[in-house]
């Protein structure tokens, strides 16, 4: 009886298991309250404050940037004391790293493979600077009336900095700000004034990140769900949210310890789906890696970067080149450049920790990884994410093994600025001089790479992964992952033969069974 019972209970009650779990795992409807919410949270912004307009003080005739920031601190009296600690104006954050102990990093000292760093070209690169006069080392961060408020709170969109100006906005011109009618018009922070650096990091519109972009301040649900005009129209405060000019969100280039992030799941949970199936993949999966399919949906983005094609003249003068997109191949201050668009993103194991090249390390594998993302499959709190792998080639020492800084800019020619002379040896010796390092006096180029976590231009629902998008032997996305055992893309020959010799083994048992049972029937008829 007994070995008739256990083949009966396997039949019966197998398949009814696996009933069960589908009818429990079933879709369904996604609570329209939680949306809802989420839209009432965007809609509840605050509303306009007080009319600046109105204030004798924003009245005056305003000869300095300094002297607009002065009377906006005279009402807004802490504001100054909360900027010393903010990093848009100190460009450093206190981390802590495995193996360095407490550091310092931000755009100050950190190495990267687009214009390689801020070092002796801080008259040019600190146009992004939240502040006045920024053109060198000796720089006060303790100055308050040094502070540049219109840049993050203009609501005209007639605020610009000046080309060259270490911060400032031009002094005389038809381009001078007219500071009465921006610090009367003044607000929270906005799309626009984000995206003026952001956007525009590394030199140009998208050349950075790919996708961070000009195209979100007017764009549609198939670029940017959140950001879509037609949408929410979220800003950029909706997520990134500040309290005392405190700002909710780490840039990955000095987020060496994993916190005071912006978060999807700070709004959507750790559970958003209706499927539970798919909530288990939040564990391992960033919600970014099946949201954001590709980047760079509108303008193209630099893909590679080489510098050792640079200082090429035509008839002693420099020159570029455009490529069938508009954008610039070759130009002379820069060399070769690559572009792409529409481009599916590469995929790594990030914890929310990262370690970052410093100008004083040594190089010990090449490509030289400017910025190692931290992470694998047995760590617990790494997922998967979606990358944009930026790839260069720039100067480096091979006696002292060290990635070199070049000073790139300079008001005037003669003081080694490599876009204004033209020369290597003199640009690397002043750029290194300004760090207080030595240099052996030779230089070669190396490949590098910098990885840039993507976390805007969320694609609309329909258009996101679907499972065969992983889960597949050819052409998976995940191919270069292979820390891990994934279903549909990986095969072991051992459980392959054991899996196919028990669907013959029970066909066989079935065909057997079958056949004594027909034998059996004929034989009682007989």
């Amino acid at each position: 009886m007994k070995n008739k019972l256990i083949p009966f209970l396997a039949i019966v009650l197998i398949p009814q298991i696996f009933i069960a779990i589908a009818i429990l795992d079933k879709p369904k409807q996604m609570d329209p309250a939680v949306l809802e919410s989420l839209k009432q949270q965007v809609n509840n912004r605050p509303k306009k404050g007080a009319d600046h307009s109105q204030f004798a003080e924003l009245q005056k005739d305003f000869k300095q940037p300094q002297e607009v920031t002065e009377a906006c601190l005279s009402c807004h009296t802490e504001r100054g004391k909360e900027m010393l600690t903010n990093h848009h104006w100190q460009w450093e954050r206190e981390s802590f790293i495995e193996g360095r102990g407490v550091v310092y990093l931000g755009k100050k000292n950190l190495v990267n493979n687009f214009c390689t760093g801020i070092g002796g070209s801080e008259g040019s690169c600190n146009k992004c600077h939240a502040g006045y006069g920024w053109d060198d080392q000796n720089f006060d961060f303790t100055e308050q009336r040094n502070m540049d408020c219109l840049v993050c709170h203009d609501n005209t969109k007639t605020y610009e900095k000046a080309s060259g100006g270490a911060g400032y906005p031009p002094m005389d011109g038809p381009f001078k700000p007219d500071y009465n009618y921006i610090a009367s018009n003044v607000s929270k922070p906005t799309k626009y004034n984000c995206g003026y650096c952001h956007f525009y990091s590394a030199g140009g519109n998208n050349i950075k990140h790919g996708h961070l972009e000009e195209a979100l301040l007017n764009t549609n649900r198939s670029v940017d769900v959140h950001m879509a005009r037609e949408g929410m129209d979220m800003s950029c405060t909706d997520c990134h949210t500040t309290q005392n000019h405190v700002m909710l969100g780490r840039y990955y280039g000095t987020a060496s310890n994993d916190y005071n992030r912006a978060t999807c799941t700070q709004c959507h949970g750790n559970t958003p789906h209706a499927m539970s199936k798919l909530n288990e993949h939040t564990v391992k999966i960033a919600c970014q890696t099946c949201h954001i399919p590709t980047y760079a949906k509108v303008n193209p983005t630099k893909l590679y970067w080489d510098w050792s094609t640079a200082c090429d003249l035509q008839d002693g003068k420099p020159y570029q080149v455009m490529d069938s997109t508009g954008r610039i191949s070759y130009q002379s201050i820069k060399g070769t450049a690559y572009w792409a668009s529409n481009i599916q993103p590469e995929y790594v194991w990030f914890n929310g920790q990262a370690d970052h090249m410093l100008v004083t390390d040594s190089i010990t594998e090449f490509p030289v990884q400017i910025n190692t993302l931290f992470g694998d499959y047995e760590d617990s709190k790494a997922q998967i994410w979606p990358v944009k792998i930026h790839r260069g080639k720039q100067p480096y020492d091979p006696n002292f093994n060290r990635v070199l800084k070049a000073k790139l800019w300079d008001a005037e020619p003669g003081k080694g600025a490599l876009w204004v002379d033209f020369n290597w040896e003199a640009a690397i010796r002043e750029g290194m001089k300004l760090e207080g390092l030595p240099w052996s006096g030779e230089w070669e180029f190396v490949e590098t790479e910098m990885f840039l976590p993507i976390s805007h231009m969320v694609a609309p629902k329909d258009d996101v992964l679907s499972c065969t998008d992983c889960h597949s032997r050819e052409g998976s996305r995940l191919e270069n992952l292979t820390d891990f055992y994934m279903p549909g893309r990986d095969r072991n020959a051992t459980i392959d033969l054991i899996g196919i010799l028990l669907i013959l083994s029970t066909l066989g048992g079935v065909v057997v069974h079958g056949g004594y049972r027909v034998l059996l029937s004929y034989n009682k008829k007989k």
